[in-house]
C-alpha cells in the first residue's frame, strides 16, 4: 500500500481516539487515492449532518498529507457505505441533469454541492459529447452546472 496512505491511517487513528470516538480506522489504497473506513460504535456521528465529520477529516488529512499525493489522487474518509450511497445518488443526479438540459436546452444548475460531489459529477458526464460542466462562482457560492456545447 502506498507509505502516504498508511501515515493518514495512522494520524487519523490517533486524531479519532484522541477525540474518544469509538472508531477504528481501515485503509486500502485504490484508484481514487487513499479510502479510510472508520467502523466502531460510533460511526453514526461520523454521518451527521450528512458526513459533515467525514469531509473534515478528509480535509484535515489533505492539509497533513496532500502534498505527498498526486494530483489525480485524494483522501476519502468512509464510514457505513455512506460515500458509495453518496456516489450513486451523484450519478442519478448527472444523469437526471442531462436528460432536462437536453429536454430544455437551458443550463442545469446544482445546488451546494462540495468539490469531491462536483467531481463526481464532471467525471459522469465528460463521455457525454453534447454536453459540458463547469464550476461556477466562488468559495460557497460554488456551484455546477450543466449546459449544451
Amino acid at each position: 500500500m502506498n507509505q502516504t496512505c498508511v501515515n493518514a491511517n495512522e494520524f487519523l487513528s490517533e486524531l479519532v481516539s484522541a477525540m474518544r470516538f469509538d472508531l477504528t480506522v481501515s485503509s486500502k489504497w485504490t484508484d481514487e487515492g487513499c479510502l479510510l473506513d472508520l467502523s466502531g460504535e460510533d460511526s453514526h456521528y461520523a454521518l451527521a449532518e450528512n458526513g459533515e465529520l467525514l469531509d473534515a477529516f478528509e480535509v484535515i488529512l489533505f492539509q497533513v498529507f496532500g502534498r505527498e499525493l498526486d494530483r489525480e489522487h485524494r483522501f476519502v474518509v468512509d464510514a457505513e457505505g455512506f460515500r458509495q450511497t453518496r456516489k450513486a445518488e451523484l450519478h442519478a443526479m448527472a444523469r437526471f441533469a442531462a436528460d432536462q438540459v437536453r429536454k430544455t436546452g437551458r443550463p442545469f444548475t446544482f445546488g451546494v454541492l462540495n468539490s469531491t460531489e462536483r467531481r463526481i459529477i464532471h467525471m459522469t458526464l465528460q463521455k457525454e459529447e453534447d454536453l459540458f460542466t463547469e464550476s461556477v462562482g466562488d468559495g460557497r457560492e460554488r456551484r455546477l452546472q450543466v449546459r449544451l456545447q
